[in-house]
């Protein structure tokens, strides 16, 4: 038996059954902290996703009928049973993704559940509304499922981004077809079968493969009613391009470029340097659509913050995910790792860029053992340098100096992402004038924390289209509006 064949498959989910490929075909699932094959799934196809999309659409009357509460409370139960396997969830997260189990994995895991309890919660508010048009009008919305919806998600937080498009999905009473990435489908799935446990047959289906094959054969398939898709904007591109030819409804949360503004009032202070960190996403390996991977300094505060920040910076422990110890774990896959390593390089070789702290990975040590990136800090750039305008996807942040406010706005907004940006200052009046002036879907002012269930979050510009984490999201993003309009000033019936 070959090396490959010894690894355990885990198949996919089509039609309430666990199934292989039609073409027979696999993929090595990696555990990118060790650079070692963990599983091999099913690399799905056209031949999959049609089984998929059929069997959704077949399960799609029973389930829009079924009221919208009960869906709820199967939801709910979801959520439950999520928490009670949250441990188990979260070290597959950490050995699949290379995120650190305490800071990361183990808290995707219990925001799986959060989603699903916090959906399941809101079955109830799939409600439309009465419009006074007068005494013999009667004027009334519905809010209806769209039909199968595909969704298809990334690698950096699978389980989390798998269960923001399940939960609202199949609340408002929707069938779903969702395409893991191959990188980290092994999450996703845990989350598919407890979804099983409670869900009639094919109300849920969960692909994998890759982006080229399953993903575009989902994103073209002619019964497929809404496409939400959480990935980089180039491939975000391809599948508004699919959906247009169709009229399909798209969600698209893409890349971003994210900047952090400081202004000198706020010195630095510990609570601001340890923001920016935050921001920055360095305990995710940067592995963020939403990092603040520009930091605008204040040219008063420029050298000392940064020699602040190499300070907190540099206890961060990069080791084995799997590490309670561990606050940053590995880069997702060699593509990647080499990726982020070539940006490096070119700032390295930059005489306009002053490394202020990282640099190259070791080449020797433990870390040299799997797809270790370290914080990387360079100073003294250009806002117009590549390493400041293209999303990297790692630990590599950028400190641009300013000194006028109108010009670190103007930089701030030089970039063809929009998604998230940051602003750092004591004067109320002076962030939020910030705030409003920055080109950004979701601005934070004086923290860098994550998302948060019920707010509006999404991106302009480049970085995507719609919003799905709210009730509001939910609804705009997964359901149409039927208005209902009815004459009740018909005459009598004529006496028999």
């Amino acid at each position: 038996m070959s090396e490959a064949a010894a690894i355990e498959l885990r198949p996919m989910l089509i039609g309430g059954d666990w199934v292989e490929s039609a073409n027979g075909e696999s993929i090595e699932v990696e555990n990118p902290g060790r650079r070692s094959a963990i599983a091999r799934v099913p690399r799905g196809a056209a031949e999959d996703v049609d089984r998929a999309v059929a069997a959704a659409a077949a399960a799609l009357p029973g389930w829009r009928r079924l009221a919208a509460r009960e869906r709820g409370r199967m939801l709910l139960d979801i959520a439950a049973a999520i928490e009670e396997r949250a441990d188990e969830l979260g070290r597959l997260i950490a050995t699949e993704t290379g995120n650190a189990l305490r800071t990361q994995a183990r808290p995707e895991a219990g925001l799986a559940a959060d989603i699903f309890r916090y959906f399941g919660g809101l079955a109830g508010e799939i409600k439309g509304e009465c419009l006074p048009l007068g005494e013999n009008l009667l004027s009334y919305s519905r809010r209806e499922p769209l039909g199968v919806v595909g969704a298809i998600i990334p690698w950096n937080a699978p389980v989390g981004l798998g269960a923001m498009k399940i939960a609202p999905a199949l609340c408002t009473g929707n069938t779903l077809v969702l395409k893991a990435a191959e990188d980290a489908p092994l999450g996703v799935l845990m989350i598919a079968e407890i979804c099983q446990r409670f869900l009639p047959p094919s109300v849920l289906n969960v692909l994998t493969g890759y982006g080229e094959e399953a993903g575009a054969a989902l994103s073209r398939h002619p019964a497929v009613r809404k496409l939400s898709f959480t990935g980089s904007t180039e491939v975000g591109k391809l599948i508004m391009r699919e959906a247009s030819e169709r009229l399909v409804p798209v969600s698209l949360e893409l890349g971003g470029k994210s900047p952090s503004i400081v202004y000198p009032d706020v010195g630095c202070e510990d609570w601001v340097v340890d923001g920016i960190g935050m921001a920055m996403r360095f305990t995710r390996q940067s592995q963020s659509c939403t990092a603040g991977s520009r930091l605008f300094l204040h040219e008063d505060i420029f050298d000392a913050f940064l020699d602040r920040l190499v300070e907190r910076t540099s206890s961060i422990r990069i080791g084995d995910p799997l590490d309670e110890a561990t606050d940053m774990g590995a880069i997702i896959n060699r593509t990647q790792f080499d990726k982020v390593c070539g940006y490096v390089e070119e700032g390295l070789g930059r005489s306009d860029a002053r490394l202020v702290m990282g640099g190259l990975p070791p080449a020797s040590g433990p870390l040299s053992e799997g797809y270790y990136a370290v914080p990387t800090v360079f100073a003294d750039a250009s806002n117009d340098w590549r390493m400041s305008r293209e999303e990297i996807f790692g630990p590599v942040l950028v400190a641009i100096r300013w000194n006028d406010e109108a010009e670190v706005i103007r930089m701030a907004n030089d970039t063809h992402y929009g998604l998230a940006a940051f602003v750092w200052s004591r004067d109320v009046t002076r962030a939020l004038r910030a705030a409003h002036a920055v080109e950004a879907g979701w601005v934070q002012v004086n923290q860098g924390i994550g998302q948060i269930l019920g707010q509006s979050y999404g991106g302009v510009k480049q970085s995507g289209i719609g919003r799905e984490c709210s009730l509001e999201g939910m609804l705009d993003s997964f359901t149409a509006r039927k208005s209902v309009t009815v004459n009740l000033g018909i005459p009598d019936a004529p006496a028999s």
